[in-house]
């Protein structure tokens, strides 16, 4: 498995999985606008997430499995100022899921975070229903704090959400002077 950053040059494979995955994803996440899914419309999301990037407001990873685009990895929500932390997001395609990929892909987005973009924090919500999900993050050392009741609507119903956290190597715990 690897990660890339994405770039300009990923349009085409990404907008192709976005469409192919589309009603699977939709299933767990709201959906994005029909816009989305026209060439305008992705090229301007494409756009806006490599600004993202080069402003060091979210980095956006494309997992590749033996040179096949399996899924995607984010880190969006960069806060430096005082909390140097991000959200954690990520999907898989259906074809892929239950392999171990977002297990691995976390672990290696992780060290991403926290030895070459720096934070020292990340977060990341799960509904209760996705107990893979779940699985994932508790593996990657992820500890739940929060749990949100009817706090995400999907499909014009009402689900709740799970917060988890998880701390770069070596965090000093709160109220240490660093």
């Amino acid at each position: 498995m690897e990660l890339t950053l994405l770039r300009e040059q990923d349009a085409t494979t990404l907008w192709a999985f976005e469409n192919q995955h589309r009603l699977y994803f939709e299933n767990w996440i709201n959906p994005r606008a029909d816009s989305f899914y026209t060439p305008e419309g992705f090229d301007q999301a494409l756009q806006t997430a490599l600004r993202q990037q080069a402003a060091d407001q979210a980095f956006h990873y494309l997992i590749w499995l033996g040179g096949e685009l399996v899924g995607r990895i984010n880190l969006t929500q960069v806060r430096r100022d005082h909390f140097h932390s991000a959200s954690l997001g990520y999907r898989i395609a259906p074809s892929h899921s239950g392999q171990g990929l977002a297990s691995e892909a976390v672990k290696l987005v992780m060290q991403k975070a926290f030895q070459v973009h720096h934070l020292q924090r990340l977060e990341a919500t799960a509904r209760p229903e996705n107990p893979a999900s779940i699985r994932v993050l508790l593996k990657n050392g992820f500890q739940q704090f929060g749990h949100s009741r009817c706090s995400l609507q999907l499909h014009r119903q009402w689900f709740d959400l799970l917060y988890f956290e998880a701390h770069a190597p070596g965090f000093h715990r709160p109220g240490a002077v660093l």
